[in-house]
């Protein structure tokens, strides 16, 4: 196309949101109105299977349950018997938090909260992490930390940081279940810091899980601070504007009813059934003709503003485990997925964009542009040219580079990041992702592959029980196969090796005797320690 059918195609795609502020722009995509056409029959029951879910459907068959998240930001929608749930949750947070900041809650030792120690995984952390990252002021009420890991080393920095005001850090634990391992792991380490510092941990604990888990359990023998619910109709990547998300958030002083109203005003317009007046399904529209509905494209996001660095991250989760499946809903062999990368502008310019530009033309990009620079005026770094406008010039040079060169890009752009854009994009993709599931016929809402690998780590945790107990209760080393044998793990000699080589570099009482570069020649022993 040349510049002028390219400039009409812009004003003929162009969706714009008045009450946000937002536009979207898929005109850079390659689609063309027969390819729309077809697809029309496939959205239509899109809209209709996203208005039945709305109304409490069963969207989650392979769990039985509802999915209900579009009800937190207007609970008016929810089944009669949950409407006051959502709406006493959120009045609950406020009231707790209002008496943190004020003081009126405040730790045994300290006259106020001066942190916020956030112990959770996955959309536990992830939508948090990118709320907080993109909307905390310089000057918060609260600092926030995260643990979401668990790694050891990881947990010893946040807790060494911490280390003096231990005794002013309010601890948030996020489990649905109360077992996500994780979790309890993190949760464990942090209660035994405070001990070792002679804190009473319970005193410092507030609990996000659901009624009746291991974690509500817990928290009720141990007379945990507070505890505030986690819904079943809530999966964990559409979380953020539950209780998982909001609490955080208001303990740094966000406004979350704000966040919340952006987001129900995003949901009122991807309700629209006409895909070129739904933003989302404008979004469905081009992941799927970019990818030809199987995937062939990855997503690039590249959010050309320093605080939302972290939204790539968050959309990695919501993307990737919604979509990432390998069976459709009718049993078939699929492999769907859309897989998400990203950083943001201009450091990607130098970074990869190299590549996206003259290498494997395998994906799509999606820029994330923001109109207003900053709050004030912007000093000239050149004649009439602010580093605002070097940040907008390079976003758009990079647009038209990569459709120059056959890379299609889409551009979604909100005038400001506040709560209200905030959640407006977090419901734009989550609706979209919903409507994507649709086109290509999958359970967006289940996550079959996670529950695997934690199945298998269990396994291998099982077996290094069982390598501990043969070691201890031979008189002699044994060869790697022989141990291997006693363990009853004959044919996973590696998983073995693996095994005693990690409890050997941690001190753990195993010993390795040979050279590493034969570990089939290696000889364990187990050291038992002296009282």
């Amino acid at each position: 196309m040349n510049t002028q059918e390219l400039w009409q195609r812009y004003q003929d795609w162009l969706y714009f949101n008045e009450d946000l502020g937002l536009y979207l722009d898929v005109s850079r995509m390659r689609f063309d109105d027969l390819m729309v056409e077809s697809l029309e029959p496939k959205f239509a029951q899109a809209f209709k299977d996203m208005a039945a879910l709305e109304q409490g459907a069963i969207a989650n068959p392979d769990e039985n349950r509802m999915v209900g998240h579009y009800w937190l930001r207007n609970p008016e929608l929810a089944p009669a018997a949950l409407k006051n749930e959502i709406i006493d949750n959120l009045d609950q947070i406020e009231a707790f938090v209002k008496k943190v900041h004020s003081g009126t809650i405040h730790p045994p030792l300290a006259p106020k909260f001066t942190d916020v120690l956030s112990i959770g995984i996955g959309g536990s952390a992830l939508g948090p992490q990118f709320v907080d990252e993109a909307l905390v002021g310089d000057f918060p009420p609260m600092a926030i930390h995260f643990i979401d890991n668990t790694d050891p080393a990881g947990i010893d920095h946040i807790l060494n940081r911490l280390k003096d005001r231990l005794s002013s850090t309010l601890v948030i634990v996020t489990s649905k279940s109360g077992g996500t391992p994780e979790t309890r792991n993190g949760m464990l380490e942090v209660k035994h810091a405070y001990e070792q510092q002679g804190l009473n941990f319970p005193a410092h604990a507030v609990a996000v899980t659901m009624l009746g888990s291991k974690m509500d359990e817990l928290e009720r023998i141990e007379g945990w601070l507070a505890e505030f619910p986690m819904f079943d109709w809530i999966g964990g990547r559409t979380s953020e504007m539950s209780s998982v998300g909001l609490l955080s958030a208001s303990l740094l002083g966000i406004d979350v009813r704000a966040l919340l109203a952006g987001a129900k005003t995003m949901d009122i317009a991807t309700r629209v059934p006409e895909i070129r007046q739904n933003p989302a399904a404008l979004l469905a529209l081009s992941w799927y003709c970019a990818g030809k509905g199987k995937g062939e494209k990855d997503m690039v996001v590249l959010p050309y503003k320093d605080s939302l660095l972290l939204f790539s991250r968050y959309l990695q989760q919501l993307v990737m485990e919604s979509l990432g499946k390998e069976k459709d809903l009718a049993g078939n062999t699929v492999h769907q997925g859309i897989a998400v990368y990203g950083n943001k502008g201009s450091t990607d310019q130098h970074a990869f964009v190299q590549q996206l530009r003259e290498g494997v033309a395998n994906f799509f990009a999606i820029f994330i542009e923001v109109l207003e620079d900053r709050n004030g005026p912007s000093i000239e770094v050149e004649p009439e040219a602010t580093a605002g406008d070097f940040l907008s010039g390079f976003l758009q040079g990079t647009r038209q580079a990569l459709y120059e060169n056959q890379r299609d890009s889409i551009t979604l752009t909100i005038t400001r990041v506040n709560p209200q854009t905030v959640g407006a994009l977090i419901a734009l993709f989550e609706r979209a992702v919903g409507f994507y599931a649709t086109l290509v016929n999958i359970n967006a809402y289940n996550q079959p592959g996670v529950e695997a690998g934690k199945k298998a780590a269990e396994t291998l945790l099982s077996l290094q029980r069982k390598i501990l107990t043969v070691l201890k209760d031979a008189d002699q080393p044994l060869k790697l196969a022989a141990l291997a044998a006693k363990a009853e793990a004959g044919d996973q000699i590696e998983n073995v090796y693996k095994i005693v080589r990690h409890l050997a570099a941690n001190h753990r009482g195993v010993v390795l005797q040979g050279h590493p570069i034969k570990p089939g020649e290696l000889e364990v022993s187990y050291l038992m320690e002296k009282i």
